[in-house]
């Protein structure tokens, strides 16, 4: 080391286009990181970085864009051996008759196959962190996820009503209002407060028709207690609308609301269905919400339809994204902004809704602020920590590359990904995961559909519609 030159541990170098969603949301050309201690030392010019630090490990990102790592605000790790379950079944059935007693027939081991499978599709597309909603085996999550490198909150899932207006849960899903506040403790106890910084927890009710207000009530006391989030579906179809105003009389959010949960440390996910006043109870609440585009549109759910989120965004409101499970298709952000921006789009028949800068905000700098982490991840900036995602350019989707947002959530897949980083490490390379054996995790999935697949009524969930031969 020369006088003068500071000491890194990383130096990318020779970006061609650094889009850092900082709060001036600069791109950069010719641009370069330097990263210590995992995390960002300084960010600018590659020209004038080169000749600052010294003692780096040099990565050229000659032909990359680089954005920050997204956050995945939804993703049900445990449901990543679903593909092909779940598929034309509304809403009701798609619960009740597929995931649900899909979900019942996994034990341990067969959701840390999943959670491992969930989290390395995640990073290959880009995404550093995301929020579970919670299975019944949280610690085999965590054991699988952790493993790959990424950053993820945990939950447990919570029910205590085993009958709705859409059905009744599996036996193995039900537990009493006790139980399942204690057995969330649990989680939130051991995972809560961690010194591992990849690591957090989060309280989670799946759904108001199967939760008591006990329930609810005593999830946010923990969430309170732990300091973390407190985190539902609501709102997604409207045979749950439905359902809520026909047992309670109220709807999903003005019964939150009732019930005085609602914050900004609550995550409320899907929020497609809204009456109008839960628009301005939203609006002055203000929790963090979630839109999952592939979800709405594989299911036919009507949250472009009937949903309000431009509007909601443009009353000061958090949205992120969520990519929700592997049953409805793609796992991968890049896709779900497209999805998000332009499903509005055509639903308003308003080309201006939803530009593709809004589409990566929710992908980034809005999810980490829905984690709670929005002052440690979500936008490359000095001290930060650093998650790093770059797209190989050299493919035809990016090119003529002009403008690098609108490749980006325009044209662009995640499958252009080659380097991943969270924290500073190398989490993928050249498109590869780097701390797990994919060829090995590819040997453990299929046994382990095999296993939970004899405890299901297997030709009532799989309809192939053209003959097998």
């Amino acid at each position: 080391m020369t006088q003068g030159q500071a000491q890194a541990d990383l130096l990318i170098h020779d970006i061609a286009w650094l889009i850092t969603v900082d709060p001036g949301r600069r791109i950069i050309r010719d641009a370069a990181i330097a990263v210590k201690d995992g995390k960002i030392l300084a960010i600018g010019k590659s020209a004038d970085m080169r000749g600052t630090y010294s003692g780096f490990q040099a990565f050229d990102a000659s032909n990359m864009v680089v954005t920050p790592g997204y956050v995945d605000c939804h993703l049900h790790s445990s449901f990543h051996l679903s593909r092909g379950l779940a598929d034309e079944a509304n809403a009701q059935s798609f619960l009740f008759d597929r995931m649900y007693p899909y979900e019942a027939a996994l034990e341990a081991e067969d959701v840390q196959v999943s959670a491992t499978f969930a989290a390395s599709e995640l990073l290959r597309h880009g995404v550093t962190c995301f929020i579970d909603p919670g299975n019944y085996h949280p610690e085999a999550s965590v054991d699988g996820v952790m493993s790959t490198g990424i950053r993820m909150l945990v939950s447990r899932s919570s029910f205590d009503l085993t009958k709705s207006v859409m059905g009744l849960l599996p036996d193995r899903m039900i537990e009493a209002t006790e139980v399942a506040l204690r057995r969330a403790e649990e989680v939130l106890e051991r995972y809560a407060r961690t010194d591992n910084p990849r690591l957090g927890a989060t309280a989670s009710f799946r759904g108001l028709n199967n939760a008591s207000d006990e329930l609810i009530l005593g999830l946010r006391a923990l969430a309170d207690k732990y300091g973390t989030l407190l985190q539902t579906h609501a709102c997604f179809s409207y045979s749950t609308h439905d359902g809520s105003v026909a047992r309670t009389g109220m709807a999903e959010i003005e019964r939150l609301d009732s019930l005085g949960v609602i914050d900004e440390r609550m995550l409320i996910v899907h929020s497609g269905w809204l009456e109008p006043e839960e628009v301005a109870i939203l609006a002055r609440r203000k929790p963090s919400l979630v839109c999952a585009p592939s979800s709405s549109l594989h299911n036919g759910y009507g949250n472009f339809l009937f949903g309000k989120l431009p509007e909601l965004m443009a009353l000061g409101v958090n949205v992120g994204l969520g990519s929700d499970h592997a049953s409805s298709g793609i796992v991968d952000m890049t896709q779900e902004m497209r999805c998000a921006c332009c499903s509005y789009k055509e639903t308003r028949v308003n080309p201006r809704v939803m530009p593709p800068e809004t589409g990566v905000e929710m992908a980034t700098i809005n999810g980490a602020r829905a984690t709670g982490w929005g002052d440690r991840i979500g936008s490359l900036e000095v001290g930060k920590e650093a998650d790093i995602v770059m797209y190989d350019t050299q493919r035809p989707e990016w090119q003529p590359l002009i403008n690098p947002i609108s490749n980006l959530v325009y044209s662009a897949t995640g499958d252009s990904i080659r380097h991943v980083f969270v924290a500073g490490e190398q989490v993928v390379r050249d498109g590869r995961l780097t701390r797990i054996d994919e060829r090995q995790l590819y040997q453990e999935i299929p046994k382990a559909v095999s296993r939970f697949t004899k405890r299901l009524k297997m030709n009532e969930m799989v309809q192939l519609r053209w003959p097998v031969t």
